[in-house]
Parts: C-alpha cells; sequence; structure tokens
C-alpha cells in the first residue's frame, strides 16, 4: 500500500457542474451565483462553475461570477476541443479543466479514435489554454478502465506540455480503495505536477476511493456538496474534508462550520433533500434516542461522537422513543425548564414509551407539550377515567358511553352529540352533576405536528355554576381522548378550588 499523503489537500468543487448533472435537477444563473457565493465563503479552493460550451447562459453566468471578486478560482469544464476551450475563455474562467476519453470503450464506441490521435488531441488542448495564460487541468476521462501503460503514456504527454494539474477521474464508479491507492501510487511515480481525483458513487465507495488516493499521494479532491452527481452521485465533500481533518489531520481551507448551512442551501435550490443518516450534514448525523447513549453523551459526548456537532454548524438532538431512557427525559425537562414530581415523571416515561412501541416519532414539539400536559394536572383527583367507546359514521347518530371512578364509585354513562366529543362532553356533564355542575367555556384544539398520526393538543376552560373557572391541557394521539383528559383534569382543579 502506498503512503505519502500531503499535509494539505486543495478542495475542488463540481456542485455547480458535475452535481448539476444530478437528474431532475436544474440550477438558473440566479441560483448558481448564490451557491457560488457559499463555496465561496465556504472556503472552496476551486469552483467548476460549469460547461461554457453548453449555453450561452452559461458564459453569462462565468461572466456575472468573475465580477464578484471571489478569492475561490473560478473553473469551466471543457472538452479537449478549441472551440470548447475558446467559449470558456471569452466567458473570463481563469481556470480551465480539460477532458478526453481514454479507456478503449471510449476510444472505440465514443470517440471512435486512435491512442495517438486521442492523445494529440489532449495535448494541443493543454498547450492552446497555458497559450492564453490559464490555470489548465486535464483528466483522463474513465482513467480506472484505461490500460496503466497508456494512462501514464497520456499523463507524462500533458505534463510536457505545461499542464498545472492532472485529474484522475473514476467515471463509473468502478474501482475500489486498494485499487485507486495502487494507480495513485504508480502516477505518482512518474509524473512531476499534483494529481486530482474526481470519485463517483455508483458502488457507495466515492468517498473510500477518494481517500485512498490522498493517501497514495493526491493532492487535490475533486467533489460535490452533498454528494450529487450523475448516476449515483459524487464524492460527498463534507465527508471527504471532515475525514481528512479528524482521520489524517489533513489540512484543508474549509470553513467547517458552514458545512451544514451550504449543504441545505444547495439542497433547497436543488430539491435533491438529504436522507436523515447523511454522514456530517444529514438531520440524524447527531441524533441520539438509545438510552445507554445518551447516557454517555450527556457525560462526555465523545463516547459515541466522532466529532463536536457545533464544528460543522450542526446541533444535536436527544430523540425519544421506546428505547428512551430516563437520563434523556431529564434532560429534556431541563432544557425546556420544566418541573416534575417523581410521579408525573413516570407518567411522562410510560407515555414516551408507549407513543414509541406504537410507532409514533415523538418531536420536541410534541414532548413539550405531552410534560406541560402532565405538569398540569391537579395532585388530587376524584374523577378518574376508567374508559370510552365511541360509536360514529354516516347515518349514525354520534354515541359516546363513559365509564368514571367518582370518588371511589365506578359509575357509566352514555350520550348522544353532535359528533364524538360532544357525546362524551354530555356523558362527563351527566356523570359529575350531582358533584358539580359544569360548562364547557371554550375548546381549543391542535395538531402539533403535521401528518395524519400527529398528535392532538386540546385546551378547555370550564366553569361551575360558582363561576369558578379551571384549565385543562391534554395530548393524545386520539383527539376524542385527548378532549376527555383534558376535560377531566379542568374538573378535578375546580373540584380542589372548590375545598
Amino acid at each position: 500500500m502506498n503512503y505519502n499523503p500531503p499535509s494539505d489537500v486543495i478542495i475542488y468543487d463540481t456542485t455547480l457542474r458535475d452535481g448539476e448533472q444530478t437528474p431532475g435537477v436544474t440550477i438558473t444563473t440566479d441560483e448558481k451565483i448564490t451557491i457560488a457565493e457559499k463555496l465561496d465563503k465556504l472556503g472552496v479552493d476551486v469552483i467548476e462553475l460549469g460547461f461554457p460550451a453548453a449555453s450561452p447562459g452559461e458564459q453569462e453566468t462565468f461572466k456575472e461570477v468573475a465580477q464578484l471578486g471571489f478569492t475561490s478560482q473560478i473553473s469551466g469544464l471543457a472538452r479537449a476541443l478549441k472551440p470548447d476551450i475558446d467559449k470558456a475563455i471569452d466567458a473570463d474562467a481563469d481556470y480551465i479543466h480539460t477532458f478526453i476519453g481514454t479507456s478503449p470503450l471510449h476510444r472505440d464506441f465514443k470517440l471512435k479514435k486512435s491512442k495517438e490521435e486521442i492523445m494529440d488531441l489532449a495535448v494541443n488542448a493543454v498547450e492552446y489554454i497555458k497559450d492564453h495564460g490559464i490555470t489548465a487541468e486535464f483528466s483522463c476521462e474513465d482513467a480506472t478502465r484505461t490500460e496503466l501503460d497508456y494512462l501514464l503514456d497520456m499523463y507524462k504527454a500533458v505534463e510536457d506540455a505545461g499542464v498545472d494539474k492532472i485529474n484522475v477521474p473514476d467515471t463509473v464508479g468502478v474501482t475500489i480503495p486498494i485499487r485507486m491507492n495502487e494507480l495513485i501510487g504508480k502516477i505518482y511515480e512518474n509524473v512531476g505536477v499534483p494529481i486530482s481525483v474526481h470519485c463517483h458513487n455508483d458502488f457507495g465507495l466515492a468517498v473510500a476511493n477518494t481517500l485512498a488516493a490522498i493517501e497514495a499521494g493526491a493532492k487535490q479532491a475533486q467533489c460535490t456538496i452533498n454528494g450529487l452527481g450523475e448516476r449515483a452521485g459524487n464524492a460527498s465533500l463534507e465527508e471527504i474534508v471532515m475525514a481528512l481533518n479528524k482521520s489524517y489531520n489533513i489540512h484543508t481551507n474549509i470553513n467547517h462550520k458552514l458545512l451544514v448551512n451550504t449543504s441545505e442551501t444547495v439542497s433547497r435550490i436543488t430539491g435533491v433533500k438529504m436522507p436523515p443518516n447523511k454522514a456530517i450534514v444529514g438531520e440524524n448525523a447527531f441524533a441520539h434516542e438509545a438510552g445507554i447513549h445518551v447516557q454517555g453523551i450527556l457525560e462526555n459526548s465523545e463516547t459515541y461522537e466522532a466529532l463536536q456537532p457545533e464544528e460543522v454548524g450542526h446541533k444535536r438532538r436527544i430523540v425519544l422513543g421506546k428505547l428512551t431512557g430516563a437520563n434523556a427525559v431529564h434532560a429534556k425537562l431541563d432544557e425546556y425548564n420544566i418541573n416534575l414530581s417523581d410521579e408525573q415523571f413516570d407518567q411522562l416515561l410510560a407515555k414516551i414509551k408507549s407513543l414509541g412501541d406504537a410507532g409514533k416519532v415523538i418531536t420536541d414539539i410534541d414532548f413539550r407539550s405531552i410534560a406541560e400536559a402532565i405538569q398540569g394536572k391537579p395532585t388530587e383527583e376524584r374523577i378518574k377515567l376508567l374508559g370510552i367507546s365511541v360509536m360514529t359514521g354516516d347515518n349514525t347518530l354520534p354515541t359516546a358511553t363513559v365509564k368514571l371512578d367518582l370518588d371511589g364509585t365506578v359509575k357509566y354513562r352514555a350520550e348522544t352529540g353532535v359528533g364524538p366529543v360532544d357525546a362524551a362532553l354530555k356523558a362527563i356533564q351527566s356523570l359529575v352533576g350531582e358533584i358539580v355542575n359544569i360548562t364547557l367555556e371554550e375548546y381549543h384544539i391542535e395538531a402539533i405536528t403535521g401528518g395524519t398520526n400527529a398528535l392532538g393538543e386540546v385546551f378547555v376552560i370550564v366553569v361551575d355554576e360558582d363561576g369558578n373557572k379551571a384549565t385543562g391541557r391534554a395530548t393524545h394521539e386520539d383527539i376524542v381522548r385527548a378532549s376527555i383528559d383534558a376535560i377531566i383534569s379542568s374538573i378535578n382543579k375546580l373540584l380542589m378550588l372548590r375545598k
């Protein structure tokens, strides 16, 4: 294995060229400028802004960006053809990345040219770019499927022509890390200009192959934000940069704290949403649910995190569900400054696990609503709900049967109403009438989060015959149950007031 890693790596971002080739993605001129500004602030060394020969709009984008005074160099892609290169020059690109296919498949089926003809085109392209005083980078397209001897001859030929960098693309993502390391090692031994790599993710190895190339001496990584690109995408910039920083102690000019912000901007503009488990920038990249993990994180984050979320502009999340432990719940309560008794805490933990077992994702908003509802329950409950059943539907009179414990006596009542909540309220009013006469003064219902399985939060105000008022709040996935819990909570508060 070859191990000649550089002390620092150049980051060449191709989000706006290869990333735009992601199926279904089209980026307008204004959007390209917005992303380019983000990339410049991020600290990208070279921004491949596009393919100037593709359209007049691409050329105009280059000219507009050239006026912005970026620190990043602005690169344009061009085939090893004079007309393509002229378009890039006319567009004010200060860096041209030219390429030509070199593998047998490209020579025989796409280009239909001999090895010698292809080499001549490559050399002429590099010389033409350098004659105009512009930085030149050259790629042997499909390098990893090109015969090694011919590949080395090509790179040495463009080196003699004055190329500034050579790029080794794994164009269809077919190589594996050990082979990429071997290949870059051979090129490193034979070519004196900096080596760049451009890896695709068809086998999910783009980042691993890029790192293997850097270990062997590659000086530059071509990559994209969020790993965008054709087919399965390219090597992910954020993953490469953080792996270099944390695992290799290799420097880049990237401002790590802007990674998440840049990722979110690219995702929003392209419409390509990141999977939650996307490394570094995904929603779940620093999310923890399992009780043993949360306990470790709260004691020392290094127990279950390779880096601090703040380093990349992210936030840690404690996720609640059936695997949640007491430590996570205590941490959440502290975060929202909610104080619960031991009994209330046990109720809250049981509720969270129950919802998790039912497959419910408990958001922070859900948690806060449930905790505040439990916190607001009266300490003394003279009335307890033992059961409820409702019947409703087309051509059916809404009916609710309620079973309550009233001061230790179990009572039932069935009532009808305009809907199941109205019917249940009437049944409760009838059952508690011998203790207290109540009227529902206000009733508010709200879905806490989106989706058909969202928790519903109900807030009520009830008033008794003496004008005393009490509020009740409850949260439940069943809105009828939430309504009944809120009403019973408010009645129990009224009964405590009447003592």
